[in-house]
């Protein structure tokens, strides 16, 4: 019997630095590439599906580089981005795609998500300039992550980025873990397990934690507020509900 195809994907996007135009270093010496490895391992326990309930398999896939660095308006991560995406849609015919991104590779999966295969974005401490597009996200679900506590991309422009997103038409809502850092090793395993149960849930495997799914459906014109979530405040009301979902987002 044939495989079954695919049935969604999950495009990974590592972090980087504002200029270089140098390719990435291979292998362990790449350590934005390697940060993100927990990731991937926790999204292929979690899409794992041996008796194939949930249709075919899900892809999970690293996006290469080409350079180090965004480098202004050269915007390279987001042309990797694109390519990497495009290259999915050739393999599969379109399939709906989660970009999880963290730091310079969250701002390329921001940017990335007016493709036609992407339906959700999960933003891990992205970088959100200011002056940034917001309006390809319409239609997206869009949930970032951020630690209070970063001091290297700015939580204050997350928060802004998803209120102004939801204004344009995206879903959004924006996360806070309390203590961390932006390199997310400090409270790792929340990170790891915070993002799987929102990658997975918008994909449909599991459900999304009942906060997050309040704040998705929020109208255009709610308060910032509104959308906005602490991970520990999360994991308390989901304490309750023995459901793996919460069982998952816990830290």
């Amino acid at each position: 019997m044939a495989p079954a195809p695919p049935s969604a994907a999950v495009l990974i996007l590592h972090g980087g630095r504002e200029t270089g135009l140098k390719p990435p270093p291979p292998g362990l010496l790449n350590l934005p590439a390697v940060r993100m490895r927990p990731f991937v391992r926790h999204l292929a326990r979690a899409t794992r599906d041996p008796g194939g309930d949930n249709g075919g398999p899900v892809l999970i896939r690293s996006t290469p580089y080409t350079h180090r660095g965004w480098n202004g308006a050269r915007e390279d991560p987001l042309h990797d981005a694109v390519r990497a995406l495009d290259a999915l849609q050739d393999e599969t015919g379109g399939i709906p795609v989660v970009l999880l991104g963290h730091s310079m590779g969250g701002r390329a999966a921001l940017r990335a998500a007016g493709h036609p295969l992407v339906t959700g974005v999960v933003g891990l401490a992205p970088w959100c300039p200011p002056g940034d597009p917001f309006t390809q996200l319409a239609g997206r679900d869009t949930v970032l992550i951020h630690s209070s506590r970063d001091r290297i991309t700015s939580p204050q422009a997350t928060r802004s980025l998803t209120t102004r997103a939801r204004q344009a038409g995206a879903r959004t809502c924006f996360i806070t873990i309390r203590d961390s850092d932006h390199a997310m090793l400090r409270r790792a395993p929340s990170w790891h397990r915070l993002a799987t149960t929102l990658v997975t849930g918008l994909l449909g495997l599991t459900p999304l934690p009942a906060d997050v799914t309040e704040a998705l459906t929020l109208p255009a014109d709610a308060e910032a507020t509104d959308g906005t979530l602490d991970l520990d405040q999360l994991r308390a009301a989901a304490e309750p509900d023995a459901s793996g979902a919460a069982s998952a987002a816990r830290a």
